[in-house]
């Protein structure tokens, strides 16, 4: 694998690559020689911050872990991209997509992968006032949000509005 190392607002010392080396290291067997490896290591305050990003055949596996070490925080993303690589695995083997990038031993092998379920970890109940979808959007952006869910005065049905990426509103309204 090719790392392609930076830093920000922090010199990436020795120790810091060998221990980037070792544990993402660890991934070696997944992967083809020739796959890029991009690692940013930064600082701010009192927290220490890892992204690794691994560009694979039409996705990116990435992973950003944060925590008041540096070398906790190559431990957690580690442990993480591996968990993403196994449900990767599964879905190139319910695909059959071209795994190119992967070595055939990865990909021939008998580890099964975790399942892991999907986890609510916050319920949030809220009263919804009727209101007009521009009133929605209004709201969403005081509350800083990327979405909003309102009941629509006009059509008496229950509407989501988001920002979208160029920065125009959209609205979703069921179809029964």
């Amino acid at each position: 694998m090719k790392y392609i190392i930076t830093g920000r607002n922090i010199e990436v010392t020795e120790g810091l690559k060998s221990a980037i080396y070792e544990k993402i290291g660890k991934l070696e067997r997944y992967f083809s020689p020739d796959t890029e490896i991009h690692v940013t290591l930064s600082v701010q305050k009192d927290s220490q911050k890892i992204e690794v990003t691994i560009p694979v055949k039409g996705n990116i596996i990435r992973s950003e872990q944060e925590s008041s070490d540096m070398y906790v925080s190559i431990d957690l993303v580690e442990e993480i991209i591996e968990r993403q690589l196994r449900r990767y695995k599964t879905r190139l083997l319910n695909q059959q997509q071209n795994a190119e990038s992967f070595t055939d031993s990865f990909i021939e092998s008998e580890e099964e992968p975790e399942e892991e379920g999907i986890k609510i970890v916050k319920t949030k109940r809220f009263a919804i006032k009727p209101m007009d979808p521009e009133e929605a959007c209004l709201q969403m952006e005081l509350l800083g949000h990327s979405f909003y869910v309102f009941f629509n005065s006009e059509t008496e049905e229950t509407n989501v509005v988001y920002k979208r990426k160029n920065g125009t509103y959209g609205l979703i309204a069921p179809e029964f």
